[in-house]
């Protein structure tokens, strides 16, 4: 094993303030993290083609999308984990004769199963991401590793009866992940740390939503944002200051990985 140590940044609420963007602060404390040889990697519930941008932007050449379904290291596939297409012919033929809204995630596209569905432009609106191109047999030409559900709390519920072997991550009012049991952000996090060679206890993890909990506890040290749900920051090892008030480098420095020394004085109290 190595010294090698890596950080896991989840993407909104996070490395994203409540606007969306990224603060100067964090663009400081990602260089300042690999100037001092330490891997960064984002960790997302989005498909690759709604961070595209982010990637170039911050420089980032290893993330995990999707809920840990889909695994680039340094440029390359590491993992890969599409879900059964006979499930997925069932699904959006049940959804279409009931109206609901399904989007489906791969690693290069996004796509929704209508056009102009009120609760699918809602959701990701508040996500400041655009509607997706239709395409409702995306499954049968490419994989499909994360699709999401939109509709209320009893269209959800449905889902949940008739796919007990799937999870339903909610993450706004009217949208819900789904995965098959057992997949997570930890899924693609052991993956990275495997793939180092390194000892657990040189992970670090930064979340804040309920697509978190498995991540922040598989690391070494798992550090929940300021504006994380509660439950998260009771399973964290530390609890940093929000997403928009310079969360990510202030929990960098209190776990260490940054010193004063590494960064402008502005940000070391």
């Amino acid at each position: 094993m190595t010294d090698q140590k890596v950080v896991f940044f989840d993407l909104d609420g996070t490395l994203m303030s409540d606007d969306k963007t990224i603060l100067s602060s964090t663009k400081e404390a990602l260089r300042a993290l690999r100037g001092k040889g330490i891997i960064t990697v984002i960790c997302t519930g989005r498909a690759p083609k709604m961070f595209r941008e982010l990637l170039i932007e911050l420089e980032f050449v290893s993330y995990i999308s999707m809920n840990g379904q889909h695994v680039v290291f340094e440029g390359e596939e590491l993992f890969s984990n599409p879900m059964n297409t006979e499930l997925l012919t069932e699904l959006s033929s049940f959804a279409k004769e009931n109206g609901h809204g399904i989007t489906y995630s791969n690693h290069d596209m996004f796509a929704v199963n209508q056009a102009d569905h009120p609760l699918v432009e809602g959701s990701l609106g508040s996500l400041k991401i655009g509607y997706p191109e239709v395409d409702s047999e995306i499954f049968v030409h490419s994989p499909v590793h994360q699709i999401q559900l939109y509709g209320n709390m009893d269209d959800i519920r449905s889902y949940q009866e008739h796919y007990p072997d799937y999870d339903f991550i909610r993450w706004n009012e009217n949208a819900v992940d789904m995965l098959p049991k057992g997949a997570s952000k930890a899924v693609g996090v052991l993956k990275v740390i495997e793939h180092l060679n390194i000892p657990v206890e040189n992970s670090y993890a930064f979340g804040d939503g309920p697509n978190d909990f498995e991540m922040i506890e598989c690391v070494g040290t798992g550090i929940a944002m300021g504006n994380a749900i509660p439950e998260l920051k009771e399973k964290a090892d530390l609890v940093t200051d929000t997403c928009s008030n310079d969360g990510i480098m202030k929990g960098l420095l209190t776990c260490g990985l940054l010193a004063e020394a590494d960064v402008a004085h502005q940000w070391v109290k």
